[in-house]
């Protein structure tokens, strides 16, 4: 019979996680966030905080009704809606992918051009919110559109990848970024 993760377990994976996403060029030192979700609680990277130093003590407790502990991530209610609104989602990643931001700043849905990308996700929703209604906004509509795809891009800020464990969240997001890379790469050389 296969064990299940412990808390701490899982924080420090979640760390480790994140500080790929970091390494990999999906975020830079203190961009995006992070969260898993045990039993109601839900446990998020701290706001501003950088990757390269985040420590699995650092995260910040909040729960399924909304309570949330100082130094949140300003998305915390967005990583809870997620989950409200997804039974099974077990992790959320906000990353800042560069080609993936670029590949959808015109706003329409990307669809990959790669096998992989394909066979993933045939196309990856684009969510348009006003800069200054992000906080108001985002967290209904990333959620709703996490119900039915594995990640959602919000035009000019970054991917969302919703999964039911912390690795599958870190792999839909490295493999939309690497989807999107192929498709920016395929433009410039005509294809």
């Amino acid at each position: 019979m296969k064990r299940l993760p412990d808390l701490h377990q899982l924080k420090q994976e979640l760390v480790q996680h994140y500080r790929w996403l970091r390494q990999h060029g999906c975020n830079d030192s203190h961009s995006g966030n992070a969260s898993f979700r045990w039993h109601d609680e839900v446990w998020v990277t701290p706001t501003g905080c950088c990757a390269d130093t985040l420590q699995a003590e650092d995260l910040i407790r909040c729960t399924l009704e909304g309570e949330q502990e100082e130094g949140a991530s300003l998305d915390a209610p967005l990583h809870v809606e997620v989950y409200r609104q997804n039974p099974e989602a077990r992790a959320v990643f906000h990353s800042h992918g560069p080609h993936a931001v670029a590949m959808t700043l015109n706003g329409e849905n990307f669809v990959p051009v790669d096998f992989e990308g394909q066979y993933y996700f045939p196309f990856v929703p684009v969510i348009r919110i006003p800069y200054e209604d992000y906080v108001a906004i985002s967290p209904q509509a990333v959620a709703e559109q996490l119900k039915s795809h594995k990640l959602a891009v919000v035009c000019g800020h970054g991917v969302y990848a919703c999964a039911e464990t912390i690795n599958l969240a870190y792999k839909w997001s490295c493999s939309l970024e690497l989807s999107a890379k192929t498709a920016w790469l395929a433009k410039q050389i005509g294809g």
